[in-house]
């Protein structure tokens, strides 16, 4: 594993779009399929839970950027604002794009809660950007607030997707994203973490990588 920066580049006329930054995970054989990996609202790109999915991936053969998104470029802590989460999706966006020299294959994308949301929003827009979404503790709504769903893309999601979640999330139990995966055309899998919770670290039988790795390699389209 090595750094990867990438440099800031034209967004829209006269704007500066935002930079790609983050580290690249480099498989130990030929590289064959890609994978961009993004953080939560109250995390970076080193949280515990990246890491041990991009370094399971590159064992796997993939070769994976695990990325900052651009509003924790702009500050090292406090939540994301909504008038930014365009910005942050285009941040994905030139993420896939950045990756793209270092992978003959196919690239997917994924996120941890805010992060996988994000994920999914650019994926609903643009169906052909990647091949497959790996969705790891999807928000689907508030803790404690069950009437503030954060699905409304999902009708429009096509590209392949695969849930990981804990049984505690306060952020949605496995039943409820059981139905809301019922409003997504796309081919849906997931993979329950029993006991986990938000992060998927503490708690529980703990995070299944191999049995992640596994079904998500053999997520195609429909």
């Amino acid at each position: 594993m090595r750094p990867f920066l990438s440099s800031i580049e034209p967004f829209d006329d006269d704007l500066v779009g935002p930079a790609v930054h983050g580290f690249l995970h480099r498989p130990a054989g030929p590289p064959g399929r890609g994978l961009v990996l993004t953080h939560g609202a109250g995390s970076d790109c080193d949280a515990p839970v990246l890491v041990a999915v991009a370094e399971a991936f590159a064992r796997a053969g993939f070769t994976v950027l695990r990325c900052d998104l651009p509003f924790r470029q702009v500050r090292a802590s406090g939540p994301p604002s909504p008038a930014t989460a365009a910005r942050d999706r285009e941040g994905l966006r030139r993420a896939v794009t950045a990756l793209r020299p270092f992978v003959p294959g196919a690239i997917s994308l994924g996120g941890h809660s805010y992060g996988g949301r994000q994920a999914s929003m650019l994926a609903a827009d643009d169906a052909g950007l990647v091949e497959a979404l790996l969705l790891l503790s999807y928000p689907l709504h508030p803790p404690r607030r069950t009437n503030a769903w954060r699905i409304q893309h999902f009708a429009s999601l096509r590209t392949p997707a695969l849930f990981v979640h804990g049984s505690r999330d306060p952020f949605g139990s496995v039943a409820e994203l059981n139905e809301a995966r019922r409003s997504i055309p796309g081919r849906t899998a997931l993979i329950t973490v029993e006991g986990g919770g938000h992060d998927l670290m503490r708690g529980g039988t703990g995070l299944p990588l191999a049995a992640i790795v596994q079904k998500f390699g053999n997520l195609r389209p429909i």
